[in-house]
């Protein structure tokens, strides 16, 4: 087996072992992660994301940049990039009566980018689309039995990539990608008696998954200001989604909660319904972004629309209808990086300071209720608002 046919092999064998650890993490501890696809995950990669997200006008030859896929021709012929991301998580939610912590830790990505032939990149990977992780719950009452309700959540979608771009003039490079998109979905509510003996405990359960194929375009043109600085500007596209999936739904009793003890057997089965072909789309999504680069200094701004507004989704899962279920979404990214000097001998000349704003509203709609009296008061969306600061070593 010759040196080229092992780094095959010991790279699919990597994806495999990466991809079955992609489907077994854990979501995002969030309960906004009960409506839609759950959360979406940012494509920006290491460096960019420390900048607030910007991707569609960077353009760099160290940097591995499927935000725009245009970016991947920025490579000399003797550069191999390899970049993985792993992350952890605190967060603590209140809805004014509780409070709960959660932490964990994701393996978050895996890129990697190569020449192929002059002008010409290519861009290999694993990345998040969404994420699904809840586990909250309440106390009921029903005549003079009280109990728990809890919801649960996991899954999320995952994609894998392969881009290759183009710069067939000076200073304009094009670009796609082809991904593989795939992933699971399981939500559930469970009831706990708290106060009646040998009571069951009932659990609805919906799961389904989906498995298609997802395209991205994009476009990066230069304009040189001096031999040291420049302008990029870069735009991407990505059509609209439609993908379909049976959803199985179960209502089932049980002796313990069957989320302690996950392999027990039903005491008894309510209902056990294959829908079939259910339509879940994605949207179509628009970015336009603009960095300004020299020796020193690099900021950039981007802007993204996702047009959700009425996307079919099954009303079984939320409850909610294409007018009230989905929200266009907006997000705004600008974020800068500087380096004192970076052909210095000094460390810390060399030390890249990254800091960045993200600004966006929620795609979904969450159905909200007052804690204190459990009265629905509506449906409606939420905004995001990010601060990002990071730091690149020059090791």
């Amino acid at each position: 087996m010759n040196i080229t046919t092992k780094r095959h092999l010991s790279l699919l064998v990597f994806f495999t072992v990466t991809t079955a650890i992609f489907a077994q993490q854990v979501g995002s501890n969030s309960p906004y992660g009960r409506y839609g696809y759950g959360l979406l995950s940012n494509q920006s990669l290491g460096a960019s994301e420390a900048m607030g997200g910007i991707s569609y006008g960077l353009r760099r030859s160290q940097q591995v940049n499927p935000g725009n896929p245009a970016s991947y021709s920025k490579l000399d012929s003797l550069t191999f990039i390899f970049d993985l991301g792993v992350s952890g998580h605190y967060a603590s939610y209140s809805d004014g009566l509780n409070k709960q912590n959660f932490y964990n830790g994701n393996l978050d990505y895996i890129a990697i980018q190569f020449p192929v032939l002059s002008k010409v990149g290519a861009s290999i990977g694993l990345l998040p689309y969404s994420k699904v992780g809840y586990n909250y719950g309440q106390t009921r009452s029903l005549s003079d039995i009280v109990y728990e309700e809890v919801f649960r959540g996991t899954g999320g979608l995952s994609q894998i990539y392969a881009g290759i771009a183009y710069e067939p003039i000076p200073y304009f490079s094009v670009g796609a990608n082809v991904s593989y998109l795939f992933g699971n979905f399981s939500y559930s509510s469970v009831s706990v008696p708290r106060t009646a003996t040998g009571a069951t405990i009932g659990e609805e359960k919906k799961k389904y998954s989906i498995r298609d194929l997802k395209y991205d375009f994009g476009a990066q043109v230069t304009f040189p200001v001096d031999k040291t600085s420049s302008f990029t500007l870069g735009a991407v596209f990505s059509p609209k989604l439609a993908s379909k999936s049976d959803v199985y739904a179960t209502e089932m009793m049980f002796l313990s909660d069957p989320y302690t003890n996950p392999y027990q057997n039903p005491s008894e089965v309510l209902r056990d319904d294959t829908l079939s072909s259910q339509q879940f789309h994605l949207p179509a999504t628009y970015g336009l972004g603009v960095t300004y680069s020299n020796t020193n200094l690099l900021v950039g701004l981007d802007g993204t629309f996702q047009q959700w507004n009425g996307l079919d989704y099954p009303e079984v899962l939320d409850g909610l209808t294409p007018v009230n279920r989905f929200n266009n979404a907006y997000r705004i990214n600008a974020g800068a990086e500087y380096v004192v000097d970076p052909y210095s001998r000094d460390f810390f000349s060399r030390v890249r300071l990254r800091a960045g704003i993200s600004y966006g509203n929620s795609y979904a709609n969450v159905s909200v209720y007052n804690p204190s009296t459990n009265q629905s008061v509506g449906v409606g969306g939420f905004k995001e608002y990010g601060i990002n600061f990071g730091l690149g070593l020059p090791f």
